[in-house]
Protein backbone atom coordinates (compact mmCIF):
# COMPACT_ATOMS: atom_id res chain seq x y z
CA UNK A 1 0.00 0.00 0.00
CA UNK A 2 1.09 3.39 -0.94
CA UNK A 3 2.52 5.35 2.64
CA UNK A 4 1.22 8.57 1.30
CA UNK A 5 -2.60 7.42 1.24
CA UNK A 6 -4.85 7.26 4.28
CA UNK A 7 -4.29 3.45 5.60
CA UNK A 8 -7.68 3.60 7.05
CA UNK A 9 -10.80 5.58 9.37
CA UNK A 10 -8.10 7.12 11.83
CA UNK A 11 -6.24 9.00 9.41
CA UNK A 12 -8.93 10.04 7.40
CA UNK A 13 -10.33 11.64 10.74
CA UNK A 14 -6.83 12.87 11.46
CA UNK A 15 -6.68 14.87 7.81
CA UNK A 16 -10.61 15.93 8.03
CA UNK A 17 -10.14 17.62 11.37
CA UNK A 18 -6.97 19.62 9.85
CA UNK A 19 -9.07 20.85 7.30
CA UNK A 20 -11.79 21.88 9.26
CA UNK A 21 -9.26 23.71 11.70
CA UNK A 22 -7.64 25.02 8.64
CA UNK A 23 -10.55 26.20 7.35
CA UNK A 24 -11.69 28.08 10.87
CA UNK A 25 -8.41 30.23 11.04
CA UNK A 26 -9.17 31.01 7.31
CA UNK A 27 -12.51 31.96 8.77
CA UNK A 28 -11.53 34.18 11.55
CA UNK A 29 -8.90 36.21 9.53
CA UNK A 30 -10.91 36.82 6.97
CA UNK A 31 -13.48 38.31 9.43
CA UNK A 32 -10.90 40.01 11.35
CA UNK A 33 -9.45 41.75 7.55
CA UNK A 34 -13.45 42.47 7.13
CA UNK A 35 -13.24 44.96 10.31
CA UNK A 36 -10.05 46.36 9.45
CA UNK A 37 -10.48 49.65 7.99
CA UNK A 38 -8.93 51.07 4.84
CA UNK A 39 -6.33 53.76 5.51
CA UNK A 40 -5.13 56.29 2.96
CA UNK A 41 -2.07 59.35 2.41
CA UNK A 42 -1.51 62.09 0.74
CA UNK A 43 1.76 62.88 -0.42
CA UNK A 44 1.95 66.82 -1.91
CA UNK A 45 4.71 68.03 -3.64
CA UNK A 46 4.66 71.20 -2.55
CA UNK A 47 6.97 72.73 -5.41
CA UNK A 48 4.96 71.56 -7.89
CA UNK A 49 1.56 73.22 -6.03
CA UNK A 50 2.91 76.41 -5.82
CA UNK A 51 4.54 76.49 -9.54
CA UNK A 52 1.05 74.45 -10.88
CA UNK A 53 -1.46 76.37 -8.77
CA UNK A 54 0.51 79.82 -9.44
CA UNK A 55 0.87 79.48 -12.62
CA UNK A 56 -3.05 79.06 -12.91
CA UNK A 57 -4.65 81.56 -11.13
CA UNK A 58 -1.89 84.51 -11.85
CA UNK A 59 0.36 83.54 -14.81
CA UNK A 60 3.45 82.84 -12.73
CA UNK A 61 5.25 80.28 -11.10
CA UNK A 62 7.44 82.63 -9.26
CA UNK A 63 6.32 81.99 -5.68
CA UNK A 64 7.33 85.34 -4.72
CA UNK A 65 4.99 86.62 -6.70
CA UNK A 66 1.62 85.47 -4.96
CA UNK A 67 0.46 83.72 -1.77
CA UNK A 68 -0.79 80.38 -1.26
CA UNK A 69 -2.79 79.63 1.63
CA UNK A 70 -1.41 76.31 2.23
CA UNK A 71 -3.40 75.51 5.24
CA UNK A 72 -6.83 76.57 3.47
CA UNK A 73 -5.34 73.89 0.68
CA UNK A 74 -4.42 71.03 2.89
CA UNK A 75 -7.78 71.03 4.02
CA UNK A 76 -9.38 70.93 0.54
CA UNK A 77 -6.92 68.02 -0.14
CA UNK A 78 -7.71 66.19 3.13
CA UNK A 79 -11.55 66.67 2.44
CA UNK A 80 -11.57 65.52 -0.99
CA UNK A 81 -9.89 62.41 -0.03
CA UNK A 82 -12.52 62.16 2.31
CA UNK A 83 -14.96 61.94 -0.01
CA UNK A 84 -13.16 59.84 -2.65
CA UNK A 85 -11.88 57.37 -0.12
CA UNK A 86 -15.44 57.21 1.56
CA UNK A 87 -15.09 53.93 3.31
CA UNK A 88 -11.09 54.36 4.28
CA UNK A 89 -9.32 56.69 7.54
CA UNK A 90 -6.63 59.07 6.64
CA UNK A 91 -3.47 58.00 7.88
CA UNK A 92 -1.95 61.84 7.51
CA UNK A 93 -1.15 64.50 4.88
CA UNK A 94 2.78 64.47 3.54
CA UNK A 95 3.89 68.22 2.27
CA UNK A 96 7.64 67.41 0.53
CA UNK A 97 8.84 71.12 0.24
CA UNK A 98 12.35 72.44 -0.16
CA UNK A 99 14.62 74.77 2.36
CA UNK A 100 17.70 76.12 2.96
CA UNK A 101 20.24 73.74 4.78
CA UNK A 102 16.67 71.78 5.38
CA UNK A 103 15.92 74.53 8.14
CA UNK A 104 11.80 75.21 8.19
CA UNK A 105 10.84 78.53 7.18
CA UNK A 106 8.39 80.53 9.30
CA UNK A 107 5.57 79.32 6.73
CA UNK A 108 6.56 75.54 6.72
CA UNK A 109 6.55 75.44 10.86
CA UNK A 110 3.03 76.85 10.68
CA UNK A 111 1.93 74.29 8.20
CA UNK A 112 4.09 71.60 10.04
CA UNK A 113 1.91 72.76 13.29
CA UNK A 114 -1.60 71.98 11.57
CA UNK A 115 -3.33 68.39 12.47
CA UNK A 116 -2.83 65.10 10.67
CA UNK A 117 0.37 66.85 8.67
CA UNK A 118 3.82 65.44 8.39
CA UNK A 119 6.37 68.11 6.47
CA UNK A 120 9.69 66.58 4.92
CA UNK A 121 12.34 68.88 3.59
CA UNK A 122 14.73 68.41 0.96
CA UNK A 123 17.67 71.19 0.25
CA UNK A 124 17.69 74.18 -1.99
CA UNK A 125 20.24 74.85 -4.29
CA UNK A 126 21.74 78.28 -5.14
CA UNK A 127 18.92 77.99 -8.59
CA UNK A 128 16.37 77.26 -5.67
CA UNK A 129 15.47 74.17 -6.83
CA UNK A 130 14.75 71.60 -4.68
CA UNK A 131 16.90 68.37 -4.48
CA UNK A 132 15.80 65.36 -2.64
CA UNK A 133 12.46 65.84 -2.60
CA UNK A 134 11.58 63.11 -4.92
CA UNK A 135 13.50 60.58 -3.16
CA UNK A 136 11.27 61.41 0.53
CA UNK A 137 8.35 60.47 -1.01
CA UNK A 138 9.59 57.29 -2.78
CA UNK A 139 11.12 56.16 1.05
CA UNK A 140 7.83 57.03 2.43
CA UNK A 141 5.35 55.55 -0.04
CA UNK A 142 7.12 52.89 -0.50
CA UNK A 143 7.90 52.13 3.09
CA UNK A 144 4.09 52.79 4.31
CA UNK A 145 2.72 50.29 0.91
CA UNK A 146 5.38 47.90 2.39
CA UNK A 147 4.01 47.70 6.18
CA UNK A 148 0.72 47.98 4.78
CA UNK A 149 0.25 51.03 6.73
CA UNK A 150 -2.05 52.21 3.64
CA UNK A 151 -4.11 50.83 1.08
CA UNK A 152 -4.75 53.95 -1.31
CA UNK A 153 -2.06 57.10 -1.94
CA UNK A 154 -3.17 60.35 -3.49
CA UNK A 155 0.37 61.56 -4.80
CA UNK A 156 0.09 65.33 -5.99
CA UNK A 157 2.89 66.01 -8.17
CA UNK A 158 3.87 65.57 -11.66
CA UNK A 159 7.66 64.81 -11.85
CA UNK A 160 8.65 61.64 -13.97
CA UNK A 161 10.80 60.61 -10.91
CA UNK A 162 8.10 59.94 -9.38
CA UNK A 163 7.14 56.92 -11.23
CA UNK A 164 9.69 54.49 -9.37
CA UNK A 165 7.47 55.34 -6.30
CA UNK A 166 4.42 54.52 -7.67
CA UNK A 167 5.84 51.12 -9.35
CA UNK A 168 7.77 50.38 -5.39
CA UNK A 169 3.98 51.20 -3.57
CA UNK A 170 1.79 48.97 -6.35
CA UNK A 171 4.26 46.39 -5.83
CA UNK A 172 3.20 46.20 -1.94
CA UNK A 173 -0.52 46.34 -3.06
CA UNK A 174 -1.31 49.58 -2.49
CA UNK A 175 -3.15 51.98 -5.08
CA UNK A 176 -1.60 54.88 -6.19
CA UNK A 177 -4.03 57.88 -7.47
CA UNK A 178 -2.44 60.35 -9.26
CA UNK A 179 -3.82 64.26 -8.21
CA UNK A 180 -2.91 67.29 -10.44
CA UNK A 181 -3.58 71.01 -10.86
CA UNK A 182 -5.04 72.43 -13.93
CA UNK A 183 -2.52 73.66 -16.80
CA UNK A 184 -3.47 76.85 -19.10
CA UNK A 185 -1.48 74.84 -21.79
CA UNK A 186 -0.11 71.56 -22.43
CA UNK A 187 0.32 69.05 -19.44
CA UNK A 188 2.17 69.69 -16.01
CA UNK A 189 2.48 66.14 -14.99
CA UNK A 190 4.94 63.75 -17.34
CA UNK A 191 3.14 61.28 -19.45
CA UNK A 192 5.20 58.28 -17.89
CA UNK A 193 3.99 59.03 -14.34
CA UNK A 194 0.16 59.21 -15.95
CA UNK A 195 0.61 56.33 -17.59
CA UNK A 196 1.74 53.93 -14.35
CA UNK A 197 -0.81 55.13 -11.95
CA UNK A 198 -4.74 53.82 -11.25
CA UNK A 199 -6.79 56.73 -11.33
CA UNK A 200 -5.84 60.30 -12.45
CA UNK A 201 -7.64 63.28 -11.14
CA UNK A 202 -7.03 67.06 -11.91
CA UNK A 203 -8.23 70.48 -9.74
CA UNK A 204 -9.13 73.17 -11.99
CA UNK A 205 -8.71 77.12 -11.70
CA UNK A 206 -12.65 77.29 -9.61
CA UNK A 207 -10.87 74.82 -6.84
CA UNK A 208 -7.50 76.62 -6.35
CA UNK A 209 -8.21 80.11 -6.90
CA UNK A 210 -9.40 80.86 -3.07
CA UNK A 211 -6.45 79.56 -1.63
CA UNK A 212 -3.71 81.89 -4.58
CA UNK A 213 -3.38 85.80 -3.88
CA UNK A 214 -1.30 87.92 -6.04
CA UNK A 215 1.22 89.91 -3.84
CA UNK A 216 1.11 93.93 -4.50
CA UNK A 217 3.86 95.01 -6.92
CA UNK A 218 6.08 97.33 -5.29
CA UNK A 219 7.53 100.22 -7.58
CA UNK A 220 9.66 103.15 -7.06
CA UNK A 221 9.57 106.34 -8.73
CA UNK A 222 12.32 106.88 -11.03
CA UNK A 223 12.43 110.88 -10.25
CA UNK A 224 12.73 109.99 -6.57
CA UNK A 225 16.03 111.48 -6.16
CA UNK A 226 19.32 111.82 -8.42
CA UNK A 227 20.55 108.89 -10.14
CA UNK A 228 22.63 106.85 -8.53
CA UNK A 229 26.35 106.35 -9.58
CA UNK A 230 27.79 103.34 -11.32
CA UNK A 231 30.47 102.81 -8.39
CA UNK A 232 27.78 102.83 -5.92
CA UNK A 233 25.37 100.25 -7.35
CA UNK A 234 28.56 97.75 -8.06
CA UNK A 235 29.24 98.45 -4.14
CA UNK A 236 25.67 97.48 -3.10
CA UNK A 237 25.92 94.44 -5.65
CA UNK A 238 29.03 93.12 -2.79
CA UNK A 239 26.97 94.07 -0.04
CA UNK A 240 23.96 91.84 -1.71
CA UNK A 241 26.23 89.08 -2.52
CA UNK A 242 28.26 88.87 1.28
CA UNK A 243 24.67 88.80 2.77
CA UNK A 244 23.39 86.14 0.24
CA UNK A 245 27.02 84.00 0.93
CA UNK A 246 26.54 84.53 4.51
CA UNK A 247 22.93 82.83 3.86
CA UNK A 248 23.40 80.22 1.43
CA UNK A 249 27.00 79.29 2.19
CA UNK A 250 30.33 77.77 -0.06
CA UNK A 251 28.60 74.60 -1.21
CA UNK A 252 26.22 76.61 -3.05
CA UNK A 253 28.31 79.28 -3.70
CA UNK A 254 30.62 76.55 -5.56
CA UNK A 255 27.14 75.37 -7.83
CA UNK A 256 26.63 79.06 -8.80
CA UNK A 257 30.14 79.96 -9.89
CA UNK A 258 30.59 77.68 -13.39
CA UNK A 259 27.46 79.99 -14.56
CA UNK A 260 29.41 82.94 -14.78
CA UNK A 261 29.11 85.86 -15.63
CA UNK A 262 25.86 84.72 -15.95
CA UNK A 263 23.55 84.46 -12.73
CA UNK A 264 20.22 81.91 -13.18
CA UNK A 265 16.87 83.39 -13.71
CA UNK A 266 15.63 83.23 -9.53
CA UNK A 267 19.12 84.63 -8.26
CA UNK A 268 19.12 87.41 -10.72
CA UNK A 269 15.66 88.52 -9.45
CA UNK A 270 16.60 88.60 -6.05
CA UNK A 271 19.60 90.53 -6.65
CA UNK A 272 17.58 93.27 -8.62
CA UNK A 273 14.89 93.14 -6.33
CA UNK A 274 16.73 93.48 -2.61
CA UNK A 275 18.97 96.09 -4.51
CA UNK A 276 15.90 98.45 -5.60
CA UNK A 277 14.46 97.72 -1.97
CA UNK A 278 17.92 99.73 -0.60
CA UNK A 279 17.99 102.08 -3.14
CA UNK A 280 14.30 102.71 -2.96
CA UNK A 281 13.68 103.36 -6.70
CA UNK A 282 13.68 101.17 -9.60
CA UNK A 283 16.90 99.68 -11.33
CA UNK A 284 14.56 98.48 -14.20
CA UNK A 285 14.94 101.29 -16.89
CA UNK A 286 18.96 101.14 -15.95
CA UNK A 287 20.57 98.27 -18.33
CA UNK A 288 24.18 99.83 -17.42
CA UNK A 289 23.36 99.83 -13.46
CA UNK A 290 21.89 96.55 -13.64
CA UNK A 291 25.43 95.22 -14.98
CA UNK A 292 27.04 97.16 -12.44
CA UNK A 293 25.10 95.31 -10.04
CA UNK A 294 25.89 91.93 -11.31
CA UNK A 295 29.11 93.19 -11.51
CA UNK A 296 29.75 93.65 -7.69
CA UNK A 297 27.65 90.94 -7.09
CA UNK A 298 30.43 88.47 -8.84
CA UNK A 299 32.97 89.87 -7.76
CA UNK A 300 32.65 89.37 -4.52
CA UNK A 301 31.58 86.29 -4.83
CA UNK A 302 34.94 85.46 -6.84
CA UNK A 303 36.99 87.04 -4.25
CA UNK A 304 35.75 84.66 -1.69
CA UNK A 305 36.08 81.69 -3.85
Amino acid sequence: MDDAQPSGPTDLARISARLDRTNELLTRMLAEVAKTPSTHAIFVDAGYVYAAAGLLVTGTEDRRSFDLDAGGLIEAFIDKARIIFADSRLLRLYWYDGARRRIHTTEQQSIAELPDVKVRLGNLNANNQQKGVDSLIRTDLESLARHRAISDAALVGGDEDLVSAVEAAQGYGARVHLWGIEAGEGRNQAEPLLWEVDSQRTFDLDFCKPYVTRRPVTTYEQENGPTPKREDVRFLGAQIAAKWLGERGRQELGELLPGRPYLPGPVDQELLVEAERMLQRSLRGHSDLRRSLRDGFWQHLQSQY
